[in-house]
């Protein structure tokens, strides 16, 4: 029996000039895309009739182009132009995902491996998806690792990435768990399997420093300065296991949900706090524009 490859709720796809509904075949057995998986992508969102942040994943997408040593068709102005397109085409009711990709259809000249940069296609993709649960998660610690920059595209938001969040993710459900907290190469804890993380200890948040072996996103650094700018002590620093289970709390950040408190870690148990309500309250301030810009 076939796949039926229709999408799980509403899209709208704008590609090559026009906007088409559905799941439309844009990538075939030949393309490098498909099997050598020059693909890179980034989300924002739009909910309540605002998309924060959108300027920035549009930015974004452009640098993970480069990185992966694609050709940028559109100027971040433009995507971002084309998503406020995009929006008008849903009744509104629901949130929406928004996901410019990029990808590579053809392999440079002389190698089948490495992409031809001037096969670049560009996608936009924008499909209903409702905000994540704000009630808590658990989180185990992943068996798995983060790669470092020598050894994966760890500079791109590239799809061939997530192949790793998503047996962490499976591995963490298999045992009873939300998702999985993971470390780099060192042992350090960097992440989740699909969102930055912190930690609050002693009134002090922390989140673990940038160490380009993930993504240190737009959504994690907005919290970050908004939480400075309602006085509390933000640091970026290297964490262990252990700084996590002597938290007060923790929470992650992430364009899908924005800021969710975890209530448990392996065999600890945790309290949605107060510092991590004011991360979510001080975030939906400012994007429904209740509070003074953020720079």
């Amino acid at each position: 029996m076939a796949v039926d490859t229709s999408p799980r709720s509403t899209t709208w796809t704008h590609v090559d000039g026009e906007w088409l509904p559905g799941n439309p075949p844009l990538i075939g057995p030949t393309s490098h895309a498909m099997w050598l998986g020059s693909t890179v992508f980034d989300g924002a969102r739009w909910f309540d009739g605002i998309a924060p942040d959108l300027d920035l994943h549009c930015q974004r997408v452009n640098r993970s182009a480069l990185a992966m040593g694609l050709k940028p068709v559109k100027s971040a102005e433009e995507i971002a132009a084309l998503a406020w397109e995009g929006v008008a085409k849903f009744d509104g009711a629901t949130a929406i995902y928004i996901k410019p990709m990029y990808w590579g259809e053809h392999g440079a000249p002389g190698s089948v491996v490495s992409v031809d940069a001037e096969s670049t296609r560009f996608a936009l993709c924008l499909f209903e998806a409702p905000m994540g649960r704000h009630g808590g998660t658990s989180l185990t610690v992943s068996p798995y690792r983060r790669p470092s920059p020598e050894t994966a595209m760890t500079e791109a938001k590239t799809g061939s990435l997530y192949p790793n969040s998503g047996r962490m993710i499976t591995e963490a459900r298999s045992r009873g768990f939300d998702n999985a907290l993971a470390r780099d190469l060192n042992g350090n804890v960097v992440e989740t399997a699909s969102s930055n993380v912190f930690l609050v200890r002693d009134g002090i948040v922390m989140t673990p420093a940038a160490n380009r072996t993930f993504l240190a996103g737009i959504t994690r650094a907005r919290v970050i300065g908004l939480l400075r700018k309602a006085g509390f002590d933000v640091v970026e620093a290297t964490l262990s296991v252990e700084d996590f289970m002597k938290a007060d709390e923790i929470f992650t950040t992430g364009n899908y949900s924005k800021v969710v408190g975890v209530t448990r870690l392996d065999d600890r148990d945790f309290q949605e706090g107060p510092v991590t309500r004011k991360a979510l309250e001080l975030y939906m301030d400012w994007a429904h524009g209740r509070s003074e810009s953020e720079e």
